[in-house]
């Protein structure tokens, strides 16, 4: 059996194995992970993969209570680290989300519940990739309401692959060899 994607490519291969797919349910991973998909708008994620240490180390290993302290000061210095993508519109909205992700903490409703109460019902596994869709009615509704909150970037399209990475959805191939070993997580975590 072959994986969903990254056969040959050890870097794609272990995020593949290892964590796509995964729950990741709290608020520092979801804001990690909502991140790097506004950084990869436009590019491949392997680019942001093999630049994901330098990320976590700009940005304060994405705990959004830091980053949402960062200054003008942190935005130069993020425009002149060649280890991370130096767009700033992407920089600032990163800011911007880590500042709407500490803003939900007061409203009762954290970005972790707020993102949890957009997951897309079960399906049945994907037999191909090209049976994949680019987006779905809840990462349209999660957009909007993030959008309505301050956050930037977030697109459904965007949203909807934070879905895939975190485990919201499992669109491992039916015969990927590690669908089954992410499906017994998910049910672990209360997502199947």
């Amino acid at each position: 059996m072959s994986r969903c994607f990254g056969d040959g490519d050890p870097l794609y291969e272990r995020y593949h194995d290892d964590e796509w797919g995964r729950p990741v349910l709290d608020e520092r991973g979801l804001f990690e992970r909502m991140s790097l998909e506004a950084f990869q708008s436009g590019l491949s994620w392997r680019t942001i993969l093999a630049k994901r240490d330098a990320f976590r180390a700009a940005f304060a290993g994405f705990d959004p209570t830091a980053v949402a302290r960062f200054g003008e000061d942190d935005v130069a210095r993020l425009l002149c680290d060649a280890g991370i993508v130096r767009n700033a519109a992407k920089i600032h909205a990163t800011l911007a989300n880590a500042r709407a992700t500490v803003a939900l903490r007061a409203t009762g409703e954290p970005l972790p519940a707020l993102v949890l109460a957009h997951r897309p019902p079960a399906r049945p596994a994907p037999r191909a990739l090209a049976h994949l869709p680019a987006t779905v009615p809840e990462a349209v509704a999660l957009a909007r309401e993030l959008k309505r909150r301050g956050f930037r970037f977030v697109g459904p399209t965007t949203l909807y692959a934070l879905m895939q990475a975190c485990g919201l959805v499992d669109d491992h191939l039916a015969g990927c060899p590690v669908r089954d070993e992410v499906e017994a997580l998910r049910r672990a975590a209360g997502l199947a």
